[in-house]
């Protein structure tokens, strides 16, 4: 997979690719309002929704992290608490989100965040030489590697997808 000129605008999820050497490739697609994320990025781009990963941002006690999934799977809560050495979870208030991320709720990607924070990734990625995962903005994802993915982000491998 060879790097491609940025051709849907400098995301901060690809500035952080771009400055790290990573070899990735854009993805845009159109997004229609209300026809949700994940899946309608699979459908659109063609891609076995496995492949396909949202990012959600959880919490415990003022701390938070990002969990990485399939988009046809759950993010299991008491999976990524457990990883993460919380008691328990909770999804971040979506607005709480954004200004932590520096992003959209529906475009959050785990690169280039506002606010760095723990990433983890589902394990089930390893089983992929390449995953999918918002490139910053709706309507856009960016493929990469899982190890890259976890390199550029100093993320780590968790059980934390159900479904």
């Amino acid at each position: 997979m060879a790097k491609k000129k940025q051709q849907h605008g400098a995301t901060a999820a690809v500035r952080a690719l771009t400055e790290a050497g990573v070899a990735f490739t854009e993805l845009p697609y159109e997004h229609e309002e209300g026809a949700g994320f994940g899946a309608e990025a699979a459908a659109k781009l063609g891609r076995d929704p496995g492949q396909v990963y949202k990012t959600l941002m959880i919490t415990h006690d003022g701390q938070f992290a990002l969990g990485v999934v399939p988009v046809a799977g759950k993010l299991d809560m008491k999976a990524a608490a457990a990883a993460m050495g919380w008691k328990s979870a909770s999804m971040a208030d979506p607005a709480v989100a954004q200004k932590r991320s520096g992003y959209v709720v529906g475009g959050i990607s785990p690169l280039g965040q506002k606010t760095p924070v723990t990433v983890l990734l589902d394990s089930g990625a390893q089983a992929f030489e390449t995953v999918l995962v918002s490139g910053g903005k709706r309507g856009f994802d960016v493929e990469l590697a899982p190890a890259d993915l976890l390199a550029v982000t100093g993320g780590r491998y968790a059980p934390i997808a159900q479904g």
